[in-house]
């Protein structure tokens, strides 16, 4: 980080298990350092599985809504001051060719469009009117996969077939056409390039979801996550161009950007 200067410095971030804590959903630990970037006037870009309609709030809430957001794992971008994507017209593609697959893989996966928002708030922990935004969905099928390894194996191959891939998630596998979180934030820093400033990308998450965002930031942050293992050692590391956190959540979260901060000269 020798050298870095605030005027091109983006943030990227994923929320649950990073900037939201995994239980509970706050990010109450992280005001510091929100409150810190919004008086630099740092763009803070969400980048999550989440829903515009689930996004759109949050990023309100938090003072950035004047900045895009990647939703749905990459599969889009939510505009800066947009409130919800116009289109569930890929959503229904992908639910048509879920059901063409063989019935005893497409039983092993129980997707949010085959239970209610009741069932969705059990297994996410949300409130019941969070949960049906988080069904609210444009572009993937988030769900839970209760077969073997073998059997997911099969469902994967199955599903790629018709051009679906599967990401898994900190809770969820989700079901996409393609787009991830890192193709995304080098369109968006793409956007922001100008002539006059030399941008600088950081990217933090807690999940698989994540590595490649963090890997493609020109300075990667690892949230660790004892919910679900987290990120294994990743080869930047060893090279000081990917850091981790020594607390999960928002509190490393603000640990890691305070530390950023202090380093550009702005803490």
């Amino acid at each position: 980080m020798k050298g870095l200067h605030t005027s091109g410095l983006v943030i990227f971030t994923d929320l649950d298990g990073t900037l939201l804590d995994h239980d509970t959903y706050s990010h109450a630990p992280a005001q510091p350092a929100l409150s810190r970037l919004r008086s630099l006037g740092i763009p803070l870009v969400l980048a999550s599985s989440k829903t515009a309609a689930e996004i759109a709030p949050l990023r309100a809430d938090i003072g950035f809504e004047h900045c895009p957001a990647i939703i749905e794992n990459g599969c889009g971008i939510l505009e800066a001051g947009q409130q919800s994507h116009p289109s569930t017209a890929t959503h229904q593609r992908l639910l048509a060719a879920l059901e063409t697959l063989p019935s005893g893989l497409r039983a092993r996966f129980t997707g949010f469009s085959d239970i209610g928002a009741d069932r969705v708030a059990e297994l996410t922990g949300l409130p019941t009117a969070d949960a049906a935004n988080a069904r609210n969905r444009q572009f993937s099928e988030p769900g839970q996969w209760s077969g073997t390894e073998d059997e997911k194996r099969q469902f994967v191959a199955a599903l790629d077939e018709h051009g679906i891939i599967a990401q898994q998630g900190g809770r969820f596998l989700t079901l996409s056409f393609g787009g991830n979180k890192a193709l995304r934030m080098l369109e968006i820093a793409a956007r922001m390039t100008r002539p006059d400033t030399v941008l600088f990308t950081v990217a933090l998450g807690d999940a698989a979801n994540d590595v490649a965002m963090i890997e493609h930031a020109d300075l990667g942050i690892i949230i660790p996550n004892p919910a679900h293992g987290g990120i294994p050692v990743l080869a930047g590391e060893a090279a000081g161009s990917i850091l981790r956190a020594s607390l999960p959540g928002p509190g490393g979260w603000n640990e890691m950007i305070m530390h950023l901060l202090q380093r550009a000269g702005k803490k």
